[in-house]
């Protein structure tokens, strides 16, 4: 394939569905929880590698790698936690880079499982930024966690905790997917994954260079029959098939030794059944009908993203910075079942269009001033457009809201569009006070205009000590900023349903606000001996208009809504074993999340339970008390190359449900069972000389023991139905690299 041919097709490709990918080519440091000192290998460093010929492969790497660490050093950590899945680490894990994004963040401390695939970080509600290289992507109408395909990465980094200036919007966590970009090898990875509940997973990639440019693309299709979580302890549900494709291309030239030029862009696409729950009963009569089997109803739902970015990167003596424009677009479809069965059961059946389009550009640099201080500085924008469009079939009501005797079902449309902007600004400076001594201090500045129009100055001060070679301690404040997502905010014409069915109890809906925050964090990392790393870290958030989401409605789409005042806390204890052939992690956390006061989008909730929540702190839906995960893998050589045994477990006290004592009735103010999953598995990787070469063959078993857990049970603030964890399965998979 010649590089016009290339250039052409990748060049249609980012247009039409702009993507991100990554290559497993570069390993970095196992599994383990590590502070961040803003420390970054000097560039000369990199480039001074063992020379080569001008216009080599060699020289490209070389050139390659060094712009790879100029670009993460723009954007470092700088005192926050920073936990790190090398491709490595994502290959030996039970499923390998076949499990989802998702269950892979679940192996990183203090990071809580929820439903649809959602995960709270530090007991947070969403709030969590994704980028791919350093570049924000904007999140979907979804929610991204399902978007990306984890095999395109070559490193996935979870930060947490006060981060620095560069970070905005979304705070609770920085999801960072890297992608190999230096010389590629041609070549690519051809397989096929698949088991019990009909999962069928087929996935390819290929990559290449041809002088400066480098090139890679990823496909990936997956179906089975779980969906979304089973509304019931079945070890099957009922109507819950999916299909998903997902696509990624990368790009990139190197056009000297300090300028890079990259697009990389990618897209997902879902195709959902809602599960059903059998044996529930009919509340309304619809052309005469009054009996409906809740195990036959037909709902779906449709979602889309696209994404793509282009990026400049130059790399001088002194300065250093990225440019890089982006655009998103999401587009989730909800339609309800063709039989009125929805009618039957809810009284209403909505079928829901929502769309976004986001645009804008992210500019991030960096220069050093004397011997001690780096200075950072960046700008961002982001242009979004959101559409709703929601045709509701509702049954008539009189004065006292019951339904009209012999009244046939009637539609109404109600749509709606908003125009929204993001504007911020950080300037900081890293200090190093002394070899072992960092302090990072600095501020930004951010602005929104949609649904809400505030700003913020948020000072951002880290401290990085680093005593002996085996000691790290750091504390840190943040003043956080974070805008309600806008792709996620219908504003429904509430005055059009009344009369009907569907009219709310409440009418009032004060828009939902920015959450501002307070944010602590203090900790150490200890290393007692060759290969041991442990790590304590606490934290504390005093929050106004803390942000939650809410299930309120059949479509799988959260709405957001804010509670005045709210605060968190928790403590994190993780540890890391890595030697020989040897793998060895665990993490637990403690923590909880309070709020009190809904105040924006009430029309939500029933007016008894605003009261009650008016006046005391509740637990937030997805705040958990004890969160655990842990591994362990060993790498043993044998006659056709390796035998990875490895094994992963998550445990969970339980999210909230409604208060069980029907004299308090304290919204969330149960509890719902702790549970304990174990997945184990086996991989043969061949390496050794003749056809087999490349060939990994593996054998997983996800929740082990077969274990029946509720994650929701349908209950607490903003919980639209019932959910479980998956039972027992049962995989195989085959890929053979080329």
């Amino acid at each position: 394939m010649t590089r016009s041919t290339l250039l052409s097709c990748a060049a249609l490709a980012v247009a039409l569905l702009p993507a991100t990918p990554v290559w497993a080519g570069d390993l970095v440091p196992p599994v383990g929880n590590s502070r961040d000192t803003g420390e970054v290998a000097p560039v000369s460093a990199v480039a001074s590698a063992t020379p080569s010929a001008p216009g080599s492969t060699g020289e490209i790497v070389v050139t390659g790698r060094r712009l790879d660490t100029a670009r993460d050093s723009i954007a470092p950590a700088l005192g926050a936690s920073d936990y790190s899945f090398s491709r490595a680490t994502l290959d030996k894990q039970p499923g390998g880079a076949n499990l989802s994004l998702a269950a892979t963040l679940l192996q990183a401390p203090g990071v809580t499982q929820d439903s649809y695939g959602a995960v709270h970080v530090r007991n947070e509600h969403g709030n969590l930024q994704y980028r791919l290289n350093g570049i924000i992507v904007p999140e979907s109408i979804s929610g991204f966690g399902a978007t990306f395909d984890q095999r395109i990465a070559s490193s996935i980094d979870l930060l947490t905790g006060t981060l620095p200036a560069q970070y905005g919007y979304r705070t609770s966590g920085v999801i960072n997917l890297k992608t190999q970009s230096g010389a590629f090898a041609n070549g690519g990875e051809i397989g096929v994954y698949g088991g019990s509940r009909g999962t069928i997973q087929p996935s390819a990639s290929i990559h290449g260079s041809e002088g400066h440019f480098n090139y890679f693309a990823s496909g990936s299709y997956l179906q089975n029959d779980i969906g979304v979580e089973n509304p019931t302890a079945s070890n099957n549900a009922i109507h819950d098939q999916t299909k998903q494709y997902r696509g990624f291309v990368y790009l990139s030239d190197i056009l000297s030794e300090s300028s890079r030029i990259s697009a990389f862009g990618g897209t997902s696409i879902g195709r959902f059944q809602i599960p059903n729950v059998p044996g529930q009963s009919p509340a309304f009569t619809v052309n005469g009908v009054s009996d409906f089997d809740s195990a036959k109803l037909d709902l779906n739902q449709r979602e889309v993203t696209h994404y793509g970015v282009l990026a400049y990167q130059y790399a001088g003596e002194n300065l250093n910075f990225q440019v890089a424009p982006f655009v998103r677009y999401s587009q989730t479809r909800f339609t309800p079942d063709p039989n009125n069965g929805d009618i039957i059961f809810n009284g209403f059946a909505d079928a829901a269009r929502l769309s976004s389009l986001a645009a804008g550009v992210q500019a991030d640099g960096s220069t050093k001033v004397g011997a001690s201080h780096t200075v950072r500085f960046g700008l961002f924008f982001q242009n979004e457009r959101t559409r709703t469009a929601v045709t509701s079939r509702v049954l008539p009501v009189d004065e006292d809201g019951n339904p009209l005797v012999g009244m046939a079902p009637f539609s109404i449309a109600d749509r709606g569009g908003r125009n929204g902007q993001l504007y911020g600004a950080y300037l900081q400076d890293e200090w190093s006070v002394t070899p072992k001594l960092t302090i990072n201090y600095g501020a930004r500045f951010d602005i929104v205009r949609a649904y809400t129009r505030e700003q913020q100055l948020s000072p951002r001060v880290n401290m990085v000590w680093v005593p002996t070679n085996a000691v790290t301690l750091h504390a840190g404040y943040a003043r956080n900023f974070t805008p309600p997502p806008q792709e996620l905010i219908g504003a429904p014409t509430l005055a059009l349903f009344n009369g009907t069915t569907k009219a709310s109890e409440i009418t009032t809906a004060d828009p939902v606000r920015a959450e501002r925050e307070h944010y602590f964090d203090a900790g150490i990392e200890i290393h007692p001996a060759r290969g041991l790393k442990l790590g304590l870290d606490s934290y504390y958030k005093l929050k106004r208009n803390l942000l939650d989401e809410g299930q309120f409605g059949s479509a799988l789409v959260l709405s957001p809504f804010n509670y005045a005042k709210g605060y968190a806390w928790g403590i994190e204890l993780s540890g890391n074993y890595t030697r020989g052939p040897f793998d060895v992690y665990a993490n637990v956390a403690h923590g909880q999340e309070k709020g009190k006061n809904i105040n924006s989008s009430q029309y939500f909730f029933a007016p008894d339970e605003l009261a009650k929540v008016s006046n005391r702190y509740i637990f937030t839906d997805h705040s958990q008390d004890w969160t655990a995960s842990g591994g362990a893998s060993v790498t043993i050589r044998n006659g056709p190359g390796t035998l990875v045994p490895t094994a992963s477990f998550i445990y969970g006290s339980g999210l909230r449900k409604d208060d069980p004592n029907p004299l308090t009735a304290i919204p969330n103010g149960g509890k719902l069972p702790a549970y304990f999953t174990m997945n184990v598995g086996i991989a043969q990787n061949f390496t050794g000389p003749g056809p087999l070469k490349g060939m990994t063959l593996r054998v997983d078993v996800a929740n082990l023991f077969d274990k029946s857990y509720l994650i929701r049970d349908g209950s607490g603030v903003g919980v639209g139905a019932p959910q479980y964890g998956a039972r027992r399965g049962i995989f195989a998979g085959l890929s053979k690299k080329f």
